[in-house]
């Protein structure tokens, strides 16, 4: 039998969740803000019939939907990782999970690579989802006079719809990177075997895959496949940690130079996971200095009050995501599991869309100048469009524009005399190189 009091407790439980009221003015604006940008390469089918329909906010100013079916959340997803760095999914079926937690913005961040990216865009096409091109990079942090305190940090990249300008270069900036992971993982199987653990240094490839660079985490999968420790956590905690018995460094770069990197190429660089960091203050310090935008301060478990103060004092951005690898079992977030505010992400896009809106300009511009195939390649990596043989061309290059700004920016960042300029330039530049004609794909 339950008392008075016993059921009183129970809905002061229910009731912990947060009560829901009607947005304020800004919350309103924000809301219109991001929802725009969401839905520019959405036809309003795969939107949910039309928008993002009306939304009240909880205590903590996040979109929960309202009216019959639900309405809509913009839930956005801005860390993840596929098989093509240490994830255990696909990027389609990370693509696939996203859409069933209700995803509708997904940056996919595998480790130094892109290469899962074209695969997420096309998977994304189905279910209406926006893909940020993103990656995680792999960078060291020394401090000043100190070479001995060096410290691993990872940054975070976001770039816009059609990916990085200069894209050749941080290809091989990253490149370099993932050669590094190979001698990495190699000095970690050769200190495991002298801890009298015959690790294979085949078995390890062999789950990370085909020219994956392998990692950590695909080291402590082939420890627990051949019996030395009892889980994935076990691994980590006892010899894979940051200065653990069995732990290396590779060839990363000083996390200075790929904030350089990323901001060099129309990237917003932003610091993942900073409560893991022995020394989060200086190092925050000097990577705004170096040019960082943000920093994540939001998990599964809710915003961490003392790094969204430490944003705070340096000026950044305060995002956060789930870090889903797809591992499985209760100590991993799931993905759109983090509620991000939408003053959050109105925030991060009023920074992130003037940065993105110059990249495509410089990506445009170098092909306006120089219409190879290389150039061509800039515009269509990550884009709605494709190249084929044969087929139907586009009459000219500025077919190909006029289709594909409205994907990317809207109406108030087109209209630029820049992108006017580009655009008669293009009139008579045929969208056919090498034999390569670009096709239009429709839903």
């Amino acid at each position: 039998m339950v008392d008075g009091k016993d059921k009183g407790k129970r809905r002061k439980k229910k009731n912990r969740g947060g009560s829901k009221k009607k947005m304020t003015h800004d919350q309103v604006l924000a809301f219109e803000f991001v929802s725009e940008w969401v839905l520019l390469d959405q036809p309003c089918s795969a939107a949910g019939g039309g928008g993002l329909g009306s939304c009240v906010v909880d205590d903590f100013g996040v979109q929960k939907g309202v009216g019959r079916g639900g309405g809509e959340k913009v839930v956005f997803e801005l860390h993840s990782h596929s098989k093509c760095s240490d994830g255990f999914l696909s990027p389609s079926k990370v693509v696939e999970r996203a859409h069933m937690n209700g995803v509708k913005v997904l940056a996919l961040t595998d480790h130094d690579t892109m290469s899962g990216i074209p695969e997420a865009v096309e998977s994304a096409r189905k279910y209406g989802i926006k893909i940020i091109p993103g990656v995680e990079i792999s960078t060291l942090f020394t401090p000043r006079g100190d070479s001995e305190a060096e410290e691993p940090v990872h940054i975070l990249a976001y770039y816009s719809s059609i990916g990085p300008s200069r894209f050749e270069e941080l290809d091989k900036f990253l490149s370099n990177i993932r050669d590094g992971r190979f001698l990495r993982a190699k000095n970690i199987v050769l200190k495991l075997n002298k801890l009298k653990m015959p690790l294979k240094w085949e078995h390890v490839c062999r789950i990370a895959g085909n020219g994956v660079a392998p990692g950590r985490l695909h080291v402590a999968r082939a420890m627990l496949e051949a019996g030395y420790v009892e889980n994935l956590r076990q691994a980590f905690t006892r010899y894979l940690f940051d200065g653990g018995p069995a732990y290396s460094t590779g060839s990363e770069p000083l996390a200075e130079d790929a904030i350089k990197m990323i901001c060099d190429t129309g990237g917003v660089a932003v610091l993942a996971h900073p409560w893991a960091l022995k020394s989060p203050v200086p190092i925050i310090r000097r990577l705004k200095e170096a040019g960082l935008h943000g920093m994540e301060v939001y998990r599964s478990d809710g915003r961490l009050a003392a790094y969204s103060d430490l944003a705070d004092s340096y000026g950044l951005l305060k995002i956060g995501g789930s870090d889903y690898h797809g591992r499985g079992g209760h100590n991993e977030s799931e993905l759109g599991s983090v509620n991000l505010p939408v003053l959050v992400l109105h925030d991060f896009l009023k920074v992130a869309r003037p940065i993105w809106c110059e990249a495509i300009r410089d990506i445009l511009e170098c092909y306006a100048e120089e219409p190879s195939d290389s150039n061509l390649a800039g515009i269509t990596r990550f884009g709605r469009t494709r190249s084929f043989k044969g087929g139907s061309p586009l009459s000219c290059g500025q077919d190909l524009i006029d289709y594909c700004l409205p994907l990317w920016l809207t109406s108030e960042e087109m209209e630029n005399e820049e992108f006017e300029a580009i655009k008669l330039k293009l009139s008579n530049v045929s969208a056919t190189q090498g034999g390569i004609q670009v096709l239009i794909e429709t839903k």
